[in-house]
Protein backbone atom coordinates (compact mmCIF):
# COMPACT_ATOMS: atom_id res chain seq x y z
CA UNK A 1 0.00 0.00 0.00
CA UNK A 2 1.32 3.80 -0.71
CA UNK A 3 0.78 6.36 1.71
CA UNK A 4 -0.24 9.64 -0.20
CA UNK A 5 -1.14 12.63 1.67
CA UNK A 6 -2.73 15.73 -0.09
CA UNK A 7 -1.90 19.23 1.63
CA UNK A 8 -3.93 22.26 0.31
CA UNK A 9 -5.76 25.33 1.45
CA UNK A 10 -8.80 24.59 0.14
CA UNK A 11 -10.82 21.52 -0.58
CA UNK A 12 -14.74 20.45 -1.61
CA UNK A 13 -16.95 20.26 0.39
CA UNK A 14 -15.67 22.45 3.32
CA UNK A 15 -14.45 25.28 1.61
CA UNK A 16 -14.18 26.29 -2.10
CA UNK A 17 -12.34 29.68 -3.92
CA UNK A 18 -11.69 28.25 -7.00
CA UNK A 19 -10.83 24.95 -8.96
CA UNK A 20 -8.37 24.09 -6.49
CA UNK A 21 -10.74 23.05 -3.51
CA UNK A 22 -12.16 20.67 -6.74
CA UNK A 23 -8.83 18.89 -7.60
CA UNK A 24 -8.29 18.66 -3.66
CA UNK A 25 -11.74 17.23 -2.84
CA UNK A 26 -12.32 15.52 -5.66
CA UNK A 27 -9.12 13.67 -7.22
CA UNK A 28 -8.52 11.73 -4.20
CA UNK A 29 -11.26 9.47 -4.17
CA UNK A 30 -10.71 7.99 -8.02
CA UNK A 31 -7.73 6.42 -6.80
CA UNK A 32 -7.46 2.26 -6.52
CA UNK A 33 -8.35 1.89 -2.96
CA UNK A 34 -5.94 -1.32 -3.29
CA UNK A 35 -3.03 0.50 -3.84
CA UNK A 36 -3.44 3.65 -2.74
CA UNK A 37 -3.91 5.28 0.67
CA UNK A 38 -5.02 8.67 -0.47
CA UNK A 39 -5.71 11.34 2.89
CA UNK A 40 -6.13 15.10 2.34
CA UNK A 41 -5.27 17.57 5.58
CA UNK A 42 -6.45 20.98 5.26
CA UNK A 43 -7.33 23.78 7.70
CA UNK A 44 -10.20 23.68 9.91
CA UNK A 45 -11.98 27.11 8.59
CA UNK A 46 -14.78 28.59 10.93
CA UNK A 47 -16.67 29.25 7.79
CA UNK A 48 -16.88 25.81 7.48
CA UNK A 49 -20.63 24.14 6.44
CA UNK A 50 -21.75 23.14 9.79
CA UNK A 51 -23.30 20.11 8.95
CA UNK A 52 -19.32 18.99 8.49
CA UNK A 53 -18.07 21.00 11.35
CA UNK A 54 -20.58 19.22 13.80
CA UNK A 55 -19.22 15.50 12.67
CA UNK A 56 -15.81 16.39 13.13
CA UNK A 57 -13.95 13.97 15.67
CA UNK A 58 -11.36 15.33 17.76
CA UNK A 59 -7.87 13.69 17.80
CA UNK A 60 -5.45 15.65 19.88
CA UNK A 61 -3.72 19.04 20.06
CA UNK A 62 -0.37 20.38 21.12
CA UNK A 63 2.11 23.26 20.85
CA UNK A 64 4.44 24.31 18.12
CA UNK A 65 6.75 26.44 17.68
CA UNK A 66 7.50 28.20 14.44
CA UNK A 67 9.56 31.62 14.27
CA UNK A 68 9.14 33.66 17.01
CA UNK A 69 5.87 32.18 18.08
CA UNK A 70 4.63 28.89 20.02
CA UNK A 71 1.32 28.12 18.94
CA UNK A 72 -1.53 25.99 19.66
CA UNK A 73 -2.22 23.23 16.94
CA UNK A 74 -5.63 21.18 17.19
CA UNK A 75 -6.50 17.97 15.16
CA UNK A 76 -9.99 16.72 14.06
CA UNK A 77 -10.54 14.20 11.50
CA UNK A 78 -13.67 13.38 9.33
CA UNK A 79 -13.99 10.46 6.76
CA UNK A 80 -16.04 12.14 3.43
CA UNK A 81 -16.85 10.30 0.58
CA UNK A 82 -14.83 6.98 1.44
CA UNK A 83 -11.39 9.61 2.59
CA UNK A 84 -10.03 10.38 5.60
CA UNK A 85 -9.63 14.06 5.71
CA UNK A 86 -7.70 15.53 8.79
CA UNK A 87 -8.11 19.70 10.27
CA UNK A 88 -5.58 21.56 11.82
CA UNK A 89 -7.39 23.89 14.07
CA UNK A 90 -6.00 27.31 15.26
CA UNK A 91 -9.12 29.62 15.38
CA UNK A 92 -6.21 32.69 15.78
CA UNK A 93 -5.71 32.01 11.97
CA UNK A 94 -8.52 30.09 10.90
CA UNK A 95 -11.53 31.75 12.00
CA UNK A 96 -12.33 34.64 9.54
CA UNK A 97 -15.29 34.35 6.95
CA UNK A 98 -12.57 33.90 4.01
CA UNK A 99 -9.50 31.90 3.56
CA UNK A 100 -7.47 34.21 2.00
CA UNK A 101 -7.27 38.51 2.57
CA UNK A 102 -4.66 40.40 3.73
CA UNK A 103 -1.34 38.89 1.73
CA UNK A 104 1.16 39.33 5.10
CA UNK A 105 -1.43 37.48 7.55
CA UNK A 106 -1.75 34.71 4.30
CA UNK A 107 1.93 33.81 4.49
CA UNK A 108 1.62 33.89 8.51
CA UNK A 109 -1.37 31.41 8.96
CA UNK A 110 0.20 29.79 5.49
CA UNK A 111 3.37 29.19 6.94
CA UNK A 112 2.11 27.65 10.62
CA UNK A 113 -0.21 25.44 8.33
CA UNK A 114 2.32 24.05 6.44
CA UNK A 115 4.80 23.43 9.37
CA UNK A 116 1.49 21.93 11.65
CA UNK A 117 0.82 19.42 8.70
CA UNK A 118 3.88 18.21 8.86
CA UNK A 119 4.09 17.83 13.10
CA UNK A 120 0.75 16.27 13.00
CA UNK A 121 1.81 12.95 11.12
CA UNK A 122 3.09 11.08 13.92
CA UNK A 123 0.05 12.21 16.13
CA UNK A 124 -2.61 10.81 13.56
CA UNK A 125 0.07 7.76 12.78
CA UNK A 126 0.51 7.98 9.35
CA UNK A 127 3.37 8.03 7.67
CA UNK A 128 3.00 9.23 3.58
CA UNK A 129 5.06 8.20 0.84
CA UNK A 130 4.29 10.61 -0.89
CA UNK A 131 3.20 14.43 0.40
CA UNK A 132 1.15 15.81 -2.31
CA UNK A 133 1.19 20.09 -2.11
CA UNK A 134 -0.83 22.34 -4.01
CA UNK A 135 -0.31 26.65 -4.82
CA UNK A 136 2.14 29.13 -2.77
CA UNK A 137 0.09 28.53 0.60
CA UNK A 138 1.66 24.83 0.76
CA UNK A 139 4.73 25.55 -0.78
CA UNK A 140 6.59 25.74 2.54
CA UNK A 141 6.08 21.71 3.05
CA UNK A 142 8.41 20.81 0.58
CA UNK A 143 11.49 22.93 2.18
CA UNK A 144 10.44 21.53 5.64
CA UNK A 145 10.60 18.66 4.47
CA UNK A 146 14.21 18.64 3.80
CA UNK A 147 14.88 21.13 7.05
CA UNK A 148 13.68 20.68 10.37
CA UNK A 149 11.76 17.34 9.48
CA UNK A 150 15.20 15.80 7.46
CA UNK A 151 16.69 13.57 10.34
CA UNK A 152 13.35 11.79 11.74
CA UNK A 153 12.84 8.18 11.78
CA UNK A 154 8.95 8.98 10.79
CA UNK A 155 10.01 11.42 8.11
CA UNK A 156 12.46 9.56 6.03
CA UNK A 157 12.22 8.67 2.67
CA UNK A 158 9.37 10.78 2.14
CA UNK A 159 8.59 12.37 -0.85
CA UNK A 160 7.25 15.52 -2.10
CA UNK A 161 5.38 16.73 -5.27
CA UNK A 162 4.31 20.79 -5.62
CA UNK A 163 1.48 21.18 -7.92
CA UNK A 164 1.03 24.62 -9.60
CA UNK A 165 -3.16 25.58 -9.80
CA UNK A 166 -1.86 29.19 -11.29
CA UNK A 167 1.80 30.69 -11.29
CA UNK A 168 0.71 34.17 -10.37
CA UNK A 169 -0.01 33.89 -7.15
CA UNK A 170 3.46 33.13 -5.30
CA UNK A 171 3.84 34.42 -1.76
CA UNK A 172 6.15 36.99 -1.89
CA UNK A 173 7.40 39.45 1.41
CA UNK A 174 10.29 40.95 2.44
CA UNK A 175 13.10 38.38 3.49
CA UNK A 176 13.40 39.51 6.88
CA UNK A 177 9.75 38.91 7.54
CA UNK A 178 9.37 35.84 5.88
CA UNK A 179 12.43 34.71 7.58
CA UNK A 180 10.59 35.82 11.27
CA UNK A 181 7.55 34.14 9.99
CA UNK A 182 9.07 30.46 9.13
CA UNK A 183 11.26 30.23 11.39
CA UNK A 184 13.93 29.58 8.32
CA UNK A 185 17.65 29.99 8.75
CA UNK A 186 20.24 32.68 6.03
CA UNK A 187 21.07 29.12 4.09
CA UNK A 188 17.64 29.46 2.38
CA UNK A 189 17.45 33.18 1.15
CA UNK A 190 19.85 33.09 -1.32
CA UNK A 191 19.10 33.75 -5.09
CA UNK A 192 18.68 29.52 -5.84
CA UNK A 193 16.59 29.34 -3.06
CA UNK A 194 13.95 31.42 -1.93
CA UNK A 195 15.00 35.12 -3.22
CA UNK A 196 14.03 36.95 -5.64
CA UNK A 197 15.78 40.50 -5.64
CA UNK A 198 15.10 41.90 -2.40
CA UNK A 199 12.22 39.72 -1.18
CA UNK A 200 11.41 36.02 -0.37
CA UNK A 201 9.00 33.84 -2.41
CA UNK A 202 7.60 30.80 -1.25
CA UNK A 203 6.57 29.10 -4.48
CA UNK A 204 10.11 29.71 -6.19
CA UNK A 205 11.36 27.81 -2.44
CA UNK A 206 8.57 24.97 -2.83
CA UNK A 207 9.50 24.40 -6.65
CA UNK A 208 13.32 24.31 -6.05
CA UNK A 209 12.76 21.90 -2.99
CA UNK A 210 9.63 19.55 -4.46
CA UNK A 211 11.20 16.13 -5.58
CA UNK A 212 9.02 16.88 -8.53
CA UNK A 213 6.95 19.73 -10.20
CA UNK A 214 3.47 19.37 -11.89
CA UNK A 215 0.81 22.01 -13.44
CA UNK A 216 -2.47 21.21 -14.60
CA UNK A 217 -2.00 20.74 -18.29
CA UNK A 218 0.41 19.44 -20.73
CA UNK A 219 0.66 23.39 -22.54
CA UNK A 220 0.50 25.36 -19.00
CA UNK A 221 3.94 22.82 -18.71
CA UNK A 222 5.49 24.31 -21.86
CA UNK A 223 4.15 27.87 -21.63
CA UNK A 224 5.43 28.00 -17.79
CA UNK A 225 9.06 28.12 -19.40
CA UNK A 226 8.70 31.44 -21.58
CA UNK A 227 9.25 34.96 -20.17
CA UNK A 228 5.42 35.77 -21.04
CA UNK A 229 3.68 32.85 -18.95
CA UNK A 230 6.64 32.19 -16.30
CA UNK A 231 5.62 35.39 -14.24
CA UNK A 232 9.74 35.49 -13.05
CA UNK A 233 9.96 31.83 -12.44
CA UNK A 234 10.82 30.71 -16.19
CA UNK A 235 14.23 30.68 -15.39
CA UNK A 236 13.54 28.30 -12.29
CA UNK A 237 11.16 25.96 -14.67
CA UNK A 238 13.36 25.22 -17.29
CA UNK A 239 16.02 24.78 -15.03
CA UNK A 240 13.42 22.10 -13.44
CA UNK A 241 12.26 20.66 -16.87
CA UNK A 242 13.02 17.31 -16.35
CA UNK A 243 11.27 16.71 -13.00
CA UNK A 244 8.26 18.75 -14.53
CA UNK A 245 4.50 17.71 -16.23
CA UNK A 246 1.62 18.74 -17.03
CA UNK A 247 -1.95 16.42 -16.02
CA UNK A 248 -4.91 17.77 -16.88
CA UNK A 249 -7.56 18.49 -14.70
CA UNK A 250 -11.03 16.60 -14.45
CA UNK A 251 -14.69 17.38 -13.57
CA UNK A 252 -16.57 15.21 -11.32
CA UNK A 253 -19.33 13.36 -13.94
CA UNK A 254 -21.31 12.62 -10.96
CA UNK A 255 -22.19 16.13 -10.37
CA UNK A 256 -21.98 17.46 -13.94
CA UNK A 257 -24.40 15.17 -15.69
CA UNK A 258 -26.94 16.38 -17.91
CA UNK A 259 -29.16 13.22 -17.22
CA UNK A 260 -29.59 13.56 -13.58
CA UNK A 261 -28.52 16.96 -12.74
CA UNK A 262 -31.14 18.57 -10.78
CA UNK A 263 -30.20 21.94 -10.93
CA UNK A 264 -31.41 22.17 -14.55
CA UNK A 265 -34.79 22.60 -15.83
CA UNK A 266 -34.85 19.51 -18.34
CA UNK A 267 -32.59 16.49 -18.05
CA UNK A 268 -30.96 15.29 -21.16
CA UNK A 269 -28.22 13.14 -22.46
CA UNK A 270 -25.93 12.30 -25.35
CA UNK A 271 -28.82 10.25 -27.29
CA UNK A 272 -31.63 12.60 -26.93
CA UNK A 273 -30.55 16.12 -26.96
CA UNK A 274 -31.79 16.94 -29.87
CA UNK A 275 -34.98 16.49 -29.06
CA UNK A 276 -34.51 18.05 -25.02
CA UNK A 277 -31.50 20.37 -24.63
CA UNK A 278 -33.52 22.91 -26.27
CA UNK A 279 -36.35 23.03 -23.63
CA UNK A 280 -33.25 24.30 -21.50
CA UNK A 281 -32.76 27.20 -23.56
CA UNK A 282 -36.49 28.20 -23.76
CA UNK A 283 -36.73 28.21 -19.71
CA UNK A 284 -33.46 30.05 -19.18
CA UNK A 285 -34.86 32.62 -21.94
CA UNK A 286 -38.22 33.04 -20.12
CA UNK A 287 -36.37 33.57 -16.37
CA UNK A 288 -34.15 35.88 -17.82
CA UNK A 289 -36.36 37.99 -20.44
CA UNK A 290 -35.08 37.39 -23.08
CA UNK A 291 -36.85 36.45 -26.54
CA UNK A 292 -37.90 33.07 -25.83
CA UNK A 293 -36.60 31.24 -29.40
CA UNK A 294 -35.51 27.62 -29.80
CA UNK A 295 -33.40 28.44 -32.84
CA UNK A 296 -32.23 31.72 -31.50
CA UNK A 297 -27.79 31.02 -30.91
CA UNK A 298 -27.34 31.47 -27.21
CA UNK A 299 -23.72 32.09 -26.27
CA UNK A 300 -22.79 31.74 -22.41
CA UNK A 301 -19.83 33.31 -19.81
CA UNK A 302 -19.70 32.01 -16.54
CA UNK A 303 -16.65 33.28 -15.53
CA UNK A 304 -14.26 35.12 -12.88
CA UNK A 305 -14.58 38.97 -14.54
CA UNK A 306 -10.84 39.42 -14.56
CA UNK A 307 -7.89 40.51 -17.37
CA UNK A 308 -7.03 36.74 -17.28
CA UNK A 309 -10.14 35.85 -18.68
CA UNK A 310 -10.01 38.03 -22.09
CA UNK A 311 -12.62 39.89 -21.55
CA UNK A 312 -11.20 42.83 -23.29
CA UNK A 313 -11.46 41.51 -26.49
CA UNK A 314 -14.95 40.60 -25.68
CA UNK A 315 -15.89 44.36 -24.91
CA UNK A 316 -13.93 45.24 -27.93
CA UNK A 317 -16.21 43.68 -30.33
CA UNK A 318 -19.38 43.47 -28.28
CA UNK A 319 -21.18 45.93 -30.37
CA UNK A 320 -20.66 44.00 -33.65
CA UNK A 321 -21.14 40.47 -31.44
CA UNK A 322 -24.62 41.93 -30.76
CA UNK A 323 -25.47 42.93 -33.96
CA UNK A 324 -25.57 39.38 -35.23
CA UNK A 325 -28.52 37.14 -34.45
CA UNK A 326 -27.68 35.57 -31.17
CA UNK A 327 -28.24 35.99 -27.27
CA UNK A 328 -25.05 36.29 -24.47
CA UNK A 329 -25.35 35.23 -21.30
CA UNK A 330 -23.20 36.47 -18.69
CA UNK A 331 -22.85 35.15 -14.58
CA UNK A 332 -20.18 35.94 -12.63
CA UNK A 333 -18.26 38.76 -10.06
CA UNK A 334 -14.86 40.26 -10.19
CA UNK A 335 -13.61 43.99 -11.65
CA UNK A 336 -15.52 46.85 -11.60
CA UNK A 337 -15.05 47.67 -15.12
CA UNK A 338 -16.00 44.41 -16.41
CA UNK A 339 -19.25 44.03 -14.07
CA UNK A 340 -20.42 47.51 -15.78
CA UNK A 341 -19.30 46.64 -19.06
CA UNK A 342 -21.23 44.01 -18.96
CA UNK A 343 -24.10 45.83 -17.03
CA UNK A 344 -24.33 48.46 -19.52
CA UNK A 345 -24.50 46.26 -22.51
CA UNK A 346 -27.42 44.57 -20.81
CA UNK A 347 -29.21 48.36 -20.79
CA UNK A 348 -28.47 48.60 -24.48
CA UNK A 349 -29.14 45.39 -25.67
CA UNK A 350 -31.53 44.37 -23.10
CA UNK A 351 -33.50 41.47 -25.35
CA UNK A 352 -29.94 39.74 -26.56
CA UNK A 353 -27.48 40.33 -23.46
CA UNK A 354 -28.37 39.13 -19.33
CA UNK A 355 -25.44 40.13 -17.32
CA UNK A 356 -26.00 38.37 -14.34
CA UNK A 357 -23.05 40.16 -11.84
CA UNK A 358 -23.52 37.30 -8.93
CA UNK A 359 -21.84 34.17 -8.36
CA UNK A 360 -24.44 30.98 -8.11
CA UNK A 361 -23.68 27.03 -8.48
CA UNK A 362 -27.60 26.36 -9.57
CA UNK A 363 -27.37 29.47 -12.36
CA UNK A 364 -24.25 27.85 -14.01
CA UNK A 365 -25.39 24.84 -14.35
CA UNK A 366 -28.28 25.93 -15.84
CA UNK A 367 -26.38 27.87 -18.44
CA UNK A 368 -23.98 25.09 -19.55
CA UNK A 369 -27.34 23.36 -20.04
CA UNK A 370 -29.21 26.20 -21.79
CA UNK A 371 -26.32 27.37 -24.01
CA UNK A 372 -25.39 26.70 -27.22
CA UNK A 373 -21.72 27.52 -26.87
CA UNK A 374 -19.38 28.64 -24.20
CA UNK A 375 -17.10 31.48 -25.05
CA UNK A 376 -13.59 31.65 -22.98
CA UNK A 377 -11.19 33.86 -25.08
CA UNK A 378 -8.36 33.89 -21.93
CA UNK A 379 -5.31 35.18 -21.52
CA UNK A 380 -3.84 32.49 -20.14
CA UNK A 381 -5.66 29.33 -18.36
CA UNK A 382 -3.69 27.21 -16.81
CA UNK A 383 -5.87 24.19 -16.56
CA UNK A 384 -9.87 25.57 -16.77
CA UNK A 385 -12.91 23.57 -15.81
CA UNK A 386 -15.72 25.72 -17.58
CA UNK A 387 -14.82 24.37 -21.04
CA UNK A 388 -14.86 20.53 -19.50
CA UNK A 389 -18.25 21.21 -18.13
CA UNK A 390 -19.79 23.00 -21.26
CA UNK A 391 -17.70 19.52 -23.24
CA UNK A 392 -19.90 17.45 -21.01
CA UNK A 393 -23.56 19.50 -21.49
CA UNK A 394 -23.08 19.66 -25.28
CA UNK A 395 -22.43 22.41 -24.94
CA UNK A 396 -19.87 24.03 -27.70
CA UNK A 397 -16.44 25.90 -26.43
CA UNK A 398 -15.38 28.67 -28.53
CA UNK A 399 -11.67 28.74 -27.12
CA UNK A 400 -8.14 30.41 -27.59
CA UNK A 401 -5.56 28.44 -27.54
CA UNK A 402 -3.53 28.61 -24.33
CA UNK A 403 -2.57 26.40 -21.57
CA UNK A 404 -5.73 23.87 -20.93
CA UNK A 405 -8.32 25.31 -23.59
CA UNK A 406 -5.64 24.18 -26.20
CA UNK A 407 -5.41 20.52 -24.40
CA UNK A 408 -8.97 19.64 -24.20
CA UNK A 409 -11.07 21.41 -26.96
CA UNK A 410 -10.24 20.08 -30.47
CA UNK A 411 -10.67 22.57 -33.00
CA UNK A 412 -13.80 21.89 -35.42
CA UNK A 413 -12.41 20.58 -39.03
CA UNK A 414 -15.31 20.90 -41.62
CA UNK A 415 -13.44 18.71 -44.30
CA UNK A 416 -12.40 16.16 -41.54
CA UNK A 417 -16.34 16.19 -39.69
CA UNK A 418 -13.52 16.46 -36.32
CA UNK A 419 -13.50 18.52 -33.31
CA UNK A 420 -15.29 19.91 -30.49
CA UNK A 421 -15.05 23.50 -30.77
CA UNK A 422 -13.75 26.18 -32.00
CA UNK A 423 -10.54 28.13 -31.30
CA UNK A 424 -8.71 30.76 -32.06
CA UNK A 425 -4.33 31.63 -31.56
CA UNK A 426 -3.57 35.03 -31.23
CA UNK A 427 -4.88 37.29 -28.63
CA UNK A 428 -6.86 39.53 -30.46
CA UNK A 429 -10.56 40.82 -30.88
CA UNK A 430 -11.14 40.43 -34.51
CA UNK A 431 -9.57 36.38 -34.41
CA UNK A 432 -12.21 35.91 -31.85
CA UNK A 433 -14.97 37.82 -33.65
CA UNK A 434 -14.23 35.30 -36.17
CA UNK A 435 -14.15 32.22 -34.30
CA UNK A 436 -17.88 33.06 -32.89
CA UNK A 437 -18.83 33.93 -36.26
CA UNK A 438 -17.80 30.58 -37.75
CA UNK A 439 -19.50 28.48 -34.86
CA UNK A 440 -22.76 30.71 -35.77
CA UNK A 441 -22.49 30.02 -39.27
CA UNK A 442 -22.21 26.45 -38.66
CA UNK A 443 -25.20 26.49 -35.92
CA UNK A 444 -27.40 27.81 -38.50
CA UNK A 445 -25.97 26.75 -41.82
CA UNK A 446 -25.04 22.87 -41.34
CA UNK A 447 -27.56 21.99 -38.21
CA UNK A 448 -26.85 18.46 -39.15
CA UNK A 449 -22.74 18.90 -38.71
CA UNK A 450 -23.53 20.85 -35.33
CA UNK A 451 -25.43 18.17 -33.86
CA UNK A 452 -22.44 16.07 -35.00
CA UNK A 453 -19.93 18.74 -32.63
CA UNK A 454 -22.22 18.08 -29.93
CA UNK A 455 -21.96 13.93 -30.07
CA UNK A 456 -18.24 14.53 -30.07
CA UNK A 457 -18.32 16.88 -27.03
CA UNK A 458 -20.25 14.80 -25.46
CA UNK A 459 -18.24 11.96 -25.86
CA UNK A 460 -15.23 13.67 -24.62
CA UNK A 461 -14.11 11.90 -21.04
CA UNK A 462 -12.54 14.24 -18.82
CA UNK A 463 -13.35 12.80 -15.84
CA UNK A 464 -10.90 12.51 -12.34
CA UNK A 465 -10.74 8.76 -13.65
CA UNK A 466 -8.62 9.51 -16.17
CA UNK A 467 -6.35 11.83 -14.06
CA UNK A 468 -5.88 9.97 -11.44
CA UNK A 469 -4.04 7.30 -13.57
CA UNK A 470 -1.51 9.48 -14.76
CA UNK A 471 -1.20 10.96 -11.12
CA UNK A 472 -0.61 7.11 -10.05
CA UNK A 473 1.80 6.09 -12.82
CA UNK A 474 3.94 9.92 -11.70
CA UNK A 475 3.52 8.48 -7.99
CA UNK A 476 4.52 4.77 -8.93
CA UNK A 477 7.41 6.52 -11.02
CA UNK A 478 8.84 8.71 -7.98
CA UNK A 479 8.67 5.51 -5.61
CA UNK A 480 10.82 3.40 -7.85
CA UNK A 481 7.80 0.84 -8.26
Amino acid sequence: MKNILFVASESVPFMKTGGLADVVGSLPKCFNKDEYDVRVIVPKYLSMPWEFTERLEFISYFYMDIGYRNTYVGVFKLEHNGIIFYFIDNEGYFGGSKPYGDIKWDLEKFSYFSRAALSVLPVVGFKPDIVHCHDWQTALVPIYMKDSFRGGEFYRDMKSILTIHNLKFQGVWDIKTIKALTGLSDYYFTSDKLKVYQDANLLKGGIAYADYVTTVSETYAEEIKTEFFGEGLDGLMRARSNSLCGIVNGIDYDEYNPETDNKIYNNYNAVNFRKEKYKNKCALQQQLGLEVNEKKFMIGLVSRLTDQKGLDLIAYVMDQLCSDDIQFVILGTGEEKYENMFRYYDWKYGNKVSANIYYSDDMSHKIYAACDAFIMPSLFEPCGLSQLMSLRYGTIPIVRETGGLRDTVQPYNQFESTGTGFSFANYNAHEMLDAVRYAEQIYYDRKREWNKLVDRAMATDFSWDTSARKYENLYNWLLGW
